[in-house]
């Protein structure tokens, strides 16, 4: 049963943006067309391990789903010319039933992005139907409980169906309206594809390549629109790094330590070109042509030590003038530690705890106790790099920092001996 469950997981994972697509174009509701999705799922758990797994589940779901609408249509008393249609043509082989719908998958964030709807609640919305993460995936990259992820998905696909929005891409008079949560909820998407926040995997490729595929999309319905390039330009980018960013058994490597040989060059190609787009608008620079733009200066520096670091620092301190963020402290943090050293950026870092930002978040005490470590402070630099472990939801990232206290554990320095030689060098 144990592995009927990870193959159920597997498919929803990467079907599941498709497969509720389908259904919300069928009955033209998000928040319907997701729980037909949720049924036929427990519907694969019930009849796969007795009958197998089907040649194509990501079909069979739909299939599944599709008549339960029928049979709901039926016992409603709803049987109008669109039912008979749809009962006529539906086949009972699941290869039939699967049609490629790549375009209902973009109506579909673009419907969760109405604005009918709060950012937070589009997001919420959009993350849990397209990119099928859970409450507590979407938790983590939010930084909330889980209890106001739910409420917030609750609220929207009953706000979604009390206003009758229609599953469509809108007018394109309407674009600009949804563009910032169209674009927000596809780089989150892309973020978690690029570091999970649960599970084995520390890259999930599938949601990353989505992501991708869905920004250069927009980018052909908005093409004078610079921020889209500017993601896209981000996310190629970033997805140059993937072939370095792990070893055979899926053990991360951090940027530091990563064959920049192996980095797609094809794809900062693009990437660059994108970002030269986005400039050539001439309306300057947004957040995501910021944050391509320190993409941008790692994908030219042959080596880490070779990176412009000032340059990053700088740009980490446009993007959060423009944009303020604890991440992008953080981040800012760890390259002024490449730029200047660790001390100034233990200052940057010890504001954001005083301030109780990131709070039940690894990240923080991740840097910190990076930081900590490269001062020589190594008892308070394992606490932290041990607590930040104990929040990590993905289990290679918790071994990266386990790890890491570890070596810092071996190497015999205590915060004694460290102050002792610190004095005798004075």
């Amino acid at each position: 049963m144990d592995g009927i469950s990870a193959r159920v997981d597997a498919v929803w994972r990467i079907e599941s943006a498709r497969i509720v697509a389908t259904l919300a174009k069928m009955t033209g509701d998000v928040g319907a067309a997701e729980d037909l999705a949720q049924d036929a799922l427990v519907e694969a758990l019930r009849q796969w391990p007795r009958d197998g797994v089907p040649e194509n589940p990501g079909a069979w779901l739909t299939a599944v789903a599709k008549r339960r609408a029928i049979d709901q249509w039926r016992r409603k008393e709803r049987l109008d010319d669109r039912y008979r249609a749809m009962a006529s043509t539906l086949d009972e082989s699941a290869d039939d039933a699967w049609e490629p719908i790549d375009d209902d998958v973009l109506r579909l964030v673009f419907t969760a992005c109405h604005p009918v709807l709060s950012r937070e609640a589009q997001v919420a919305l959009t993350l849990r139907t397209v990119a099928g993460l859970s409450t507590e995936e979407i938790a983590r990259l939010y930084f909330v409980p889980v209890a106001t992820v739910q409420q917030r998905i609750v609220r929207a696909k009953k706000t979604i169906s009390a206003a009758r929005v229609p599953f469509d891409t809108p007018e394109p008079s309407e674009w600009k309206e949804r563009l910032a949560g169209v674009l927000s909820v596809i780089y989150l998407v892309f973020t978690e594809g690029y570091a999970a926040t649960s599970g084995t995997d520390w890259i999930r490729t599938d949601l990353a390549n989505e992501a991708l595929r869905l920004g250069r999309m927009v980018a052909s319905l908005l093409p004078r629109e610079p921020e889209v390039h500017a993601l896209v330009a981000l996310m190629e980018l970033q997805a140059a790094r993937f072939p370095s960013r792990t070893r055979a058994d899926g053990t991360p490597i951090l940027l530091t330590e990563q064959d920049r040989t192996r980095w797609d060059r094809a794809q900062i190609l693009r990437g660059r070109a994108a970002l030269a787009r986005a400039d050539a608008l001439g309306s300057g620079r947004g957040p995501y042509a910021l944050q391509a733009a320190i993409a941008e200066v790692h994908a030219l520096a042959p080596t880490p030590e070779e990176t412009d670091w000032p340059r990053i620092v700088l740009l980490y301190e446009a993007l959060g003038r423009l944009a303020p963020n604890p991440v992008v402290e953080l981040n800012r943090a760890a390259a002024v530690a490449m730029a200047t050293g660790p001390a100034t950026a233990l200052q940057i870092v010890d504001e954001l705890v005083e301030q109780g930002a990131l709070r039940g978040s690894h990240l923080l005490p991740g840097v910190r106790g990076e930081l900590l470590g490269q001062l020589g402070r190594t008892d308070e630099a394992i606490s932290e790099l041990q607590s930040a472990a104990a929040l990590a939801g993905n289990e290679r990232e918790r071994d990266v920092l386990l790890e890491k206290a570890a070596r810092l554990r071996a190497s015999g320095i205590r915060d004694g001996d460290a102050a002792a030689r610190r004095d005798a060098a004075e």
